[in-house]
C-alpha cells in the first residue's frame, strides 16, 4: 500500500492544479488518472484574466506561456455578444492555452518534483474512517491500494468517486448535443470571430488554437445525439455551410467530438474527508471556457487549505469555507452558461424571440457598469468571498489588486510576494506594528514591508495563499484575522517571546 497526505483522482488541469498547490504548501500527494496517456483534444481552449493572476501568484505564467504562441484575449463573449475584458484594472488579458498544453506543463512540474502521477489505475472502491482514505485501484500489475489522510475527486462528470459515495449530482440532464472540433478551415468566412447564425437554428463559433488550427463549435436542430456518436467530415461540412455558405471550406479534421447543455451541481463540495473539485463537482455548457477556470480556482482555493490541515495548524472550520465560498461560484457558473444557451439558442428552436432579447442585453452591457459586472463575472475578476470585514472594507474578499512596490530598495509586482504559497502580510508602515502579531505566524505567513507604488487605501493588508484579501488595517483586530484563516500561533513562540498571548 502506498501511503501519501492527499489522493488526487483525476489528471486533468483541475486535479494536477491541486497536487501542485499542495507540493508547494510542503504536502504530499499522489495522482490517479484511469487514461494511459493525457487526452489529446484540446476541450478548453481559454485561461481568462483571473486564473492567469493565479498562475502568476507561483511564478507559473510565463513559463506556461513560453511552451506554445498562445493568442491574447481582451475580448470575450456572453452568448455570442462581446464583452471588453480591459474594463478591469489587470495586467493579463486572457490567454488561448488549449487544455493539453496546461496539462502537459502541469504534469511535467509535478513529475520532475518528484509526485508520483500515476496512470491506467482505474478506481473501483474508496473507503474512508476516522484517520484517512483507503483507494483500490485496478492499475498495471493489478489490483493496487493506496492511502492517504485525504481525497481530492477532480475525476470529470461521471466521477467515479461520486458514484461510490452514492452521491447525487442533481440539476438536469441534456437535451440537445453540438459539435466541438480541432479543424482547419479556408475561405474568406474561415477567420470570423464570434457567434454567427445561419438558416432553420443552426449556428457556429470558430476562434484559434494554434497556426492553421481552429477551434470549432457548431449546433443545429434536431434530436440529441449520443455523445459518443462519431462526429463525420460530411456533418461538419453541411453544418458550415447552413452557417456560412461558401465562404467557409473544411480543410480537415484533427479531433472532434460532441458536447451536450447538461446543467448539475453536487450538494456538497466536501463529505468528510473528500472533496469534489472541477467537473466532479459542477457540469454546464462549456461556453467561453469557464469549466477549465472554475475547476482551476477550485484547486486554489482548496489546496492551502488542505495543505494546513494535514500540517495539523488548520483552524476549526477552515476545510468547510471551501465549500461555502466555491459552491456559489459554481452555481452562477451554471445560472450563466444556462442563459447563454438559451440566448444562443443552443437546441436550434429558432425562436423569433431571441434576437429582440440579444438585442435588450446588447444595449444594457454599452452601459459601464453593467460592462464591469459582466466583466467580472466571465473573467473571474469579479468574484468576492463572504469573509469577514467584507461590509467594512470594500478590500476584504477581494483579490489582491495588481500595484508595484519597493522591498528593501527593489521594484517588484506585488503578485509575485505570493509566489512561496504562504499567507502574506503586506506591511506598508514604517514602524513594527505588525510585527508582534507577524512573528508568531512566521511558519504560515511573509511579512514584508513595503511601499507602494500607487495610493492603496490600508495601511497592510493580510492576503491569502490563493491571493484574496482577508483583512486590511481598517478591520484593527489583526490576530484574530491570523487566527480565523492560519490557525493557533506557534506555541513555542508565545511560550517564550509572548507570553501575554496566551
Amino acid at each position: 500500500m502506498t501511503t501519501v497526505d492527499v489522493i488526487v483522482v483525476g489528471a486533468g488541469p483541475t486535479g494536477l492544479m491541486t497536487a501542485a498547490e499542495l507540493t508547494l504548501a510542503g504536502a504530499r500527494p499522489m495522482v490517479l488518472d484511469t487514461l494511459p496517456e493525457r487526452n489529446p483534444m484540446s476541450r478548453a481552449g481559454v485561461i481568462h484574466s483571473r486564473t492567469a493572476e493565479l498562475f502568476d501568484h507561483r511564478g507559473l505564467l510565463e513559463p506556461l506561456l513560453a511552451t506554445g504562441d498562445f493568442p491574447r484575449t481582451e475580448i470575450g463573449h456572453f452568448a455570442g455578444l462581446p464583452v471588453d475584458y480591459r474594463v478591469w484594472p489587470t495586467r493579463h488579458p486572457a490567454y488561448n492555452v488549449p487544455q493539453g498544453k496546461i496539462e502537459e506543463f502541469l504534469e511535467a512540474r509535478l513529475v520532475g518534483g518528484g509526485v508520483p502521477v500515476l496512470r491506467r489505475q482505474q478506481v473501483v472502491n474508496m473507503t474512508a474512517d476516522a484517520d484517512g482514505v483507503t483507494v483500490t485501484a485496478h492499475g498495471r500489475d493489478g489490483v493496487v491500494r493506496h492511502r492517504g489522510h485525504y481525497l481530492v475527486a477532480a475525476d470529470g462528470g461521471r466521477s467515479t468517486i461520486r458514484k461510490i459515495l452514492g452521491l447525487d449530482f442533481p440539476g438536469r440532464r441534456g437535451t440537445s448535443t453540438s459539435v466541438t472540433a480541432e479543424t482547419v478551415l479556408a475561405g474568406p468566412g474561415s477567420t470570423r470571430q464570434g457567434l454567427m447564425r445561419g438558416r432553420s437554428g443552426h449556428w457556429a463559433i470558430q476562434f484559434p488554437l494554434e497556426e492553421r488550427v481552429r477551434r470549432l463549435v457548431v449546433s443545429g436542430p434536431g434530436p440529441a445525439v449520443p455523445k459518443d456518436a462519431e462526429v463525420t467530415a460530411d456533418e461538419l461540412r453541411a453544418a458550415l455551410y447552413a452557417v456560412y455558405g461558401d465562404e467557409v471550406e473544411l480543410v480537415g479534421i484533427r479531433r472532434a467530438a460532441r458536447i451536450d447543455d447538461s446543467a448539475r451541481q453536487i450538494t456538497a463540495y466536501r463529505v468528510g474527508r473528500v472533496f469534489f473539485v472541477g467537473d466532479a463537482a459542477h457540469i454546464h455548457l462549456p461556453l467561453a471556457g469557464q469549466g477549465v477556470n472554475t475547476g482551476l480556482g477550485d484547486a486554489f482555493n482548496l489546496g492551502w487549505k488542505l495543505a494546513g490541515a494535514v500540517h495539523g495548524w488548520a483552524p476549526d472550520g477552515l476545510l468547510d469555507t471551501y465549500h461555502t465560498e466555491r459552491h456559489p461560484v459554481g452555481a452562477r457558473v451554471l445560472a450563466n452558461t444556462q442563459t447563454q444557451g438559451l440566448l444562443m439558442d443552443w437546441a436550434g428552436t429558432d425562436n423569433p424571440d431571441l434576437p429582440a432579447a440579444r438585442g435588450l442585453l446588447a444595449e444594457l452591457l454599452r452601459v459601464p457598469e453593467a460592462m464591469r459586472w459582466m466583466a467580472g463575472m466571465m473573467t473571474g475578476l469579479g468574484i468576492r468571498y463572504d469573509i469577514a470585514g467584507a461590509a467594512e472594507d470594500p478590500l476584504v474578499g477581494m483579490r489582491m489588486p495588481e500595484f508595484d512596490v519597493t522591498v528593501d530598495g527593489e521594484r517588484h509586482r506585488a503578485h509575485s510576494l505570493l509566489y512561496s504559497g504562504r499567507g502574506l502580510l503586506l506591511d506598508f508602515t514604517r514602524s513594527e506594528q505588525f510585527s508582534p502579531h507577524a512573528r508568531l505566524w512566521a511558519d504560515r505567513i511573509d511579512h514584508i514591508h513595503a511601499v507602494p507604488h500607487e495610493d492603496i487605501p490600508t495601511r497592510g493588508m493580510l492576503v491569502r495563499p490563493d491571493g484574496y484579501v482577508c483583512w486590511t488595517s481598517g478591520l484593527q483586530d489583526l490576530g484574530n484575522a491570523l487566527r480565523s484563516w492560519f490557525g493557533a500561533p506557534n506555541d513555542d513562540l508565545v511560550a517564550r517571546d509572548y507570553p501575554a498571548f496566551q
